[in-house]
C-alpha cells in the first residue's frame, strides 16, 4: 500500500493536524543520534490517546504496514529508525502527567514526557523519578530501551521502577500489565517483557512509575588517580565497602582534560572518578565521606575533593552529562561510534585494561573512556574520520563486545539493541534468541512493530 493510499485512512481516525507526508517531517524522523543510514517513514501521525493508538494498529495490523514508535529521537542505536518505511508513530503530543500519587512514591504519565521535565513538576512533592540517561529522553523511549544512567547504581535502572503499564498490541487491543501494588506475585510478569523490547512487542500508551524522595543532604566527591588501574580499583572497594553510592562514575585522563578545558571544571588531567552520596542527616554524610577518603587515599589518590554546595555540584553533573556533546564539539573533524558494554564489577577492571591494551594502544586511537563504572557499565568513544573508518570503529567495537560477553556482560548496558547490535544478540543469548522469536511472532504475527530491530535476519546491512 503506498503512502497516498493510508493517509486518507489515517485520517478518518486523526484530524489532519495529526497527518505529515512532508519532506521536511519525514526528514526529521530518519534518524537518531546514531551513525545508522537514515530511512524516511511514508507517513508519521502523532496520536493524543491510546484510543487513536489502538485504531491506527488496528489499520497498521489489517494492511500489513510497518510501523515504528518515536520518543525523543535521543537513541544511540538506531532503535526508532523505520527501516522499513510505512507509519512513524510520535509520542510527542502524548506527554501529559496523568496522576500523582505522592502518598504512594508514584506518578502515572504518557509516553511522551521528557523525564527532566517530569522531574521539574516532581519537584514541589519533594518527588524525583531517579534513572538518569543524561539527555531529556522520552519516559515511553526510556522503557523501550530500559535507559538507566548514572543514578542506576543506588536507584537501578528503568526497569526497576516501572510498576504498572498500559499497552496497546500489535492487533490494536489494549492491556494493562502489573499493578501499582509494589508487591506483585499473580501470574506472569508481563511488565519488564515490554520494557526493553523496543517497541517490537508493542507501544506504551501509559505507565506508573516509582518515586524517589528528593534527599535531604547530598555530597559529591571528585577523586583523581595516577593510573587507571588504582581508579577502578577504587570502584570495587568502594562498592565493597558498605556504602551506598548514588552515582560513581569513571572518566579517564582524555576526558577529565576536555572538561577542564570546554567547563572550567577545577579537576586534574588524571583519571577521574566522580561520586555522589545521599543522607537524611548530614551527620551520615559526613561519616561517608570520611570513609570514602579512606578508600580513595589507600588506592593512592592524588587529589580528593568533596562539597555540599548544590551549585558546585550542578556544575560538575551537568558537565559529566555533557561529556558527549563536549567531545563532539571539540572534534569536529572526527565522529565517534559510542560503545555500551557492561560486566559484573569484579571483571570491570579486566574489561578496562582489554580496552587500554586491545583497543586504544594497538590502534594508536584517541577513544575517550567514561562509564557508568558503580554498575560495570562503560563508554569508549571511538573516532572515526576518512583516515579511521566507521567500518573499522565497528570492528574495535565487535572485539570489545565479545571480550564482555567473555566476563559474563553483555553487548548493551543501557542503550538497547536497535539496529547496531543485533549482530550480537545469537552469542550473548544462544537458545534463548529462538525463544524471543517466539513471543515477537506470537504479540506481532505479521511483524509490522518496529521491523528490523534486534533480530538479525530482519535488519539491514548498514
Amino acid at each position: 500500500m503506498t503512502y497516498q493510499e493510508i493517509v486518507p485512512l489515517l485520517t478518518r481516525i486523526l484530524t489532519p493536524g495529526q497527518v505529515s507526508i512532508s519532506d521536511t517531517d519525514r526528514a526529521l524522523h530518519a534518524k537518531d543520534q546514531s551513525f545508522h543510514q537514515p530511512s524516511k517513514p511514508d507517513v508519521i501521525v502523532w496520536p493524543e490517546s491510546a484510543l487513536q493508538v489502538s485504531q491506527i494498529l488496528i489499520l497498521a495490523n489489517e494492511y500489513e504496514i510497518p510501523l515504528t514508535a518515536w520518543g525523543a529521537g535521543t537513541s544511540l542505536e538506531g532503535n526508532p529508525i523505520p527501516v522499513r518505511g510505512g507509519i512513524l508513530l510520535s509520542l510527542e503530543r502524548m506527554n501529559k502527567i496523568i496522576a500523582i500519587q505522592a502518598d504512594d512514591f508514584q506518578v502515572t504519565v504518557q509516553p511522551g514526557l521528557g523525564y527532566k521535565d517530569l522531574n521539574v513538576q516532581l519537584a514541589r512533592y519533594g518527588l524525583f523519578f531517579a534513572p538518569d540517561p543524561g539527555a531529556n529522553a522520552s519516559i515511553g523511549g526510556m522503557i523501550a530501551n530500559n535507559a538507566a544512567g548514572s543514578r542506576t547504581v543506588r536507584y537501578g535502572a528503568t526497569r526497576d521502577n516501572v510498576l504498572r503499564m498500559e499497552v496497546v498490541l500489535a492487533d490494536g487491543q489494549v492491556i494493562h500489565v502489573g499493578s501499582r501494588s509494589v508487591k506483585q506475585s499473580a501470574g506472569f510478569d508481563l511488565v519488564h517483557l515490554f520494557i526493553g523490547s523496543e517497541g517490537t512487542l508493542g507501544i506504551i500508551t501509559e505507565a506508573t512509575l516509582r518515586l524517589s524522595p528528593i534527599p535531604e543532604h547530598i555530597s559529591a566527591i571528585v577523586a583523581a588517580f595516577n593510573t587507571v588501574q588504582a581508579a577502578v580499583e577504587t570502584v570495587v572497594a568502594v562498592r565493597g565497602s558498605g556504602l551506598d553510592p548514588a552515582a560513581l562514575e569513571f572518566l579517564d585522563a582524555f576526558s577529565a582534560q576536555m572538561l577542564i578545558e570546554a567547563e572550567g571544571l577545577d579537576l586534574l588531567p588524571k583519571p577521574t572518578l566522580f561520586m555522589e552520596f545521599h543522607a537524611a542527616h548530614s551527620s551520615a554524610l559526613d561519616a561517608g565521606i570520611k570513609i570514602v577518603e579512606a578508600i580513595c587515599r589507600d588506592f593512592g589518590t592524588i587529589s580528593f575533593q568533596a562539597t555540599t554546595n548544590a551549585t558546585e555540584r550542578k556544575k560538575l553533573w551537568d558537565a559529566r552529562h555533557r561529556h558527549y556533546e563536549i567531545v563532539v564539539r571539540t572534534h569536529p573533524d572526527q565522529n565517534f561510534l559510542v560503545t555500551d558494554t557492561c560486566v559484573p564489577l569484579s571483571a570491570y577492571i579486566e574489561l578496562v585494561n582489554f580496552i587500554e591494551q586491545q583497543i586504544r594502544q594497538p590502534n594508536r586511537i584517541e577513544a575517550p573512556l567514561v562509564g557508568h563504572a558503580g554498575d560495570g557499565n562503560i563508554h569508549v568513544l571511538i573516532p572515526f574520520d576518512q583516515n579511521f573508518s566507521y567500518e573499522r570503529a565497528q570492528q574495535l567495537n565487535a572485539q570489545l563486545v565479545k571480550k564482555a560477553i567473555s566476563l559474563g556482560g553483555t553487548c548493551t548496558g543501557e542503550h538497547g539493541v536497535g539496529l547496531g547490535k543485533a549482530r550480537f544478540m545469537p552469542i550473548e543469548h544462544g537458545g534463548a534468541l529462538e525463544v524471543m522469536r517466539m513471543i515477537k511472532k506470537t504479540l506481532d504475527p505479521k511483524g509490522i512493530l518496529n521491523p528490523g530491530k534486534i533480530f538479525l535476519e530482519d535488519a539491514p546491512n548498514d
